[in-house]
């Protein structure tokens, strides 16, 4: 049993994103990817049949490959429009930022759908069950069978996000077996967690086992990115006027495995995913030959995994304008809404991420994304403020989706740069991953079922 390290000693570090990226190397990668955005968006939605079901390809998912795929040729591509490596640094930074709007046109959306998401009840609780206990119940079986040790025990715990990160680190450290395992699921559902995750929920959807409102409880997995992949697979398969309400459920169930989920990873699915390996690794660690999983061993610890503090001000500001410059090319391409009504909307949501960004930098320890969802949530409430209508109608206009394609554009040049180094960790681990992000997408549909 390896001994408790602390994470200060044993924790990679990386330098504040865009520490080394020039003014110039800034614009240039906000403008290619608002032209990926714009690629993605013109490419439009793709549907394919996979036996009795149904695969769709959103513009999304587009932006994710096509920025991935221009941040690792970066060397083969043009000067004038390459993303190196210290854009591609800088990048993981503005999705961190960027990721704030996406939070209240979420929070917003909660608000205006509040009663929808009451008659949920308790389906939103008992689904959390399904989070934590899904990644294991799935994912450690298969690790063991693949003859993968102790790895396992941080790969299949929960889905690797970053605060699955800090249990790992605090309690065993990273450079730990158990520290490999948790990077190797972090890297795995960064780089393909949400193209994984929108296939997987698209044919689940469209195979019409489960209630629409039980996919979406499914969606929630903690992970921004991932939860808008595998929303809009869902939502792409159901009649428009469900669309608020499966955002709203699938947000409010997101916030909840946010916040509840880390206190159930701590005390519950950690030490349970442990107490099982110690029980199952004997029976089913016999039937692989294999030794002790090293996959990526020394090359893991590498990586980047944070990005070393908060932006300045005017970098979150170039964040903020990148995503709104994306969502205003979404909403007019593909939604075919005016640009002057989407400013309109755009222009409310940024208010209410730069009251709360003010108020954090006077405050630091304050919890950003939990108090801007709730302000958010509180601020879309129907007719609790004198302006909370007039704040729903106008940001009503602002799809959904149209945010989440800028977004994946900056997580597919953030992750380019330690490909790589995800090459290294080997094709069992990342089978493994992948299930356990299955198995936490289909343990809290299961569940929600019941209430449905």
């Amino acid at each position: 049993m390896p001994q408790p390290m602390t994470s200060a000693a044993s924790t990679p570090t990386s330098l504040a994103p865009g520490a080394s990226s020039s003014a110039f190397g800034k614009l240039r990668l906000a403008l290619v990817t608002l032209a990926v955005v714009a690629a993605a968006e013109l490419i439009g939605p793709v549907q394919f049949s996979v036996g009795p079901g149904k695969v769709a390809l959103l513009p999304m998912l587009w932006a994710l490959l096509i920025a991935a795929a221009w941040g690792i040729a970066h060397r083969r591509v043009p000067g004038v429009v390459r993303v190196a490596t210290a854009e591609q640094s800088f990048a993981g930074g503005l999705l961190n930022a960027g990721l704030l709007l996406f939070v209240v046109k979420l929070g917003l959306t909660v608000g205006a759908a509040l009663p929808q998401v009451k008659q949920a009840g308790w389906a939103l609780l008992f689904q959390e069950f399904g989070h934590a206990l899904g990644t294991l119940a799935l994912g450690l079986p298969l690790a063991l069978l693949l003859g993968i040790k102790r790895e396992a025990v941080g790969a299949t715990f929960s889905v690797g996000r970053e605060g699955n990160l800090v249990i790992i680190g605090e309690k065993y450290g990273m450079a730990s077996p158990e520290g490999r395992g948790v990077l190797a699921e972090y890297i795995t559902g960064t780089v393909l967690g949400a193209l994984f995750i929108a296939v997987l929920a698209g044919f689940v959807a469209s195979l019409h086992i489960f209630d629409p409102r039980s996919l979406a409880m499914g969606a929630g997995v903690g992970s921004g990115s991932l939860m808008a992949a595998a929303l809009g697979a869902i939502a792409a398969q159901q009649p428009a006027e469900m669309l608020p309400q499966l955002t709203a459920i699938a947000a409010a169930s997101n916030l909840l495995t946010t916040v509840v989920g880390f206190y159930f990873t701590l005390f519950l699915s950690l030490p349970l995913c442990s107490w099982l390996y110690g029980k199952l690794e004997p029976v089913l660690g016999r039937f692989s030959k294999r030794g002790a999983q090293d996959a990526g061993t020394g090359a893991v610890s590498q990586i980047s995994v944070g990005h070393g503090g908060a932006l300045p001000l005017r970098d979150t500001l170039i964040a903020w304008a990148v995503v709104s410059g994306g969502v205003l090319i979404g909403n007019s391409l593909t939604y075919k809404v005016p640009v002057l009504v989407s400013l309109e909307g755009l222009a409310a949501v940024a208010l209410i991420a730069l009251i709360v960004e003010g108020i954090k930098r006077l405050v630091p320890r304050l919890p950003m994304v939990l108090v801007l969802s709730v302000v958010a949530t509180v601020a879309g409430i129907p007719g609790l403020f004198p302006f909370s209508d007039a704040l729903i109608a106008i940001t009503a206009k602002l799809n959904f989706l149209a945010f989440t394609t800028p977004v994946l554009a900056l997580a597919g040049f953030s992750v380019a740069k330690d490909m790589p180094v995800f090459r290294q960790l080997g094709w069992r681990i990342v089978v493994v991953s992948l299930t356990a992000t299955a198995g936490t997408f289909l343990g809290a549909t299961v569940i929600a079922e019941f209430f449905h």
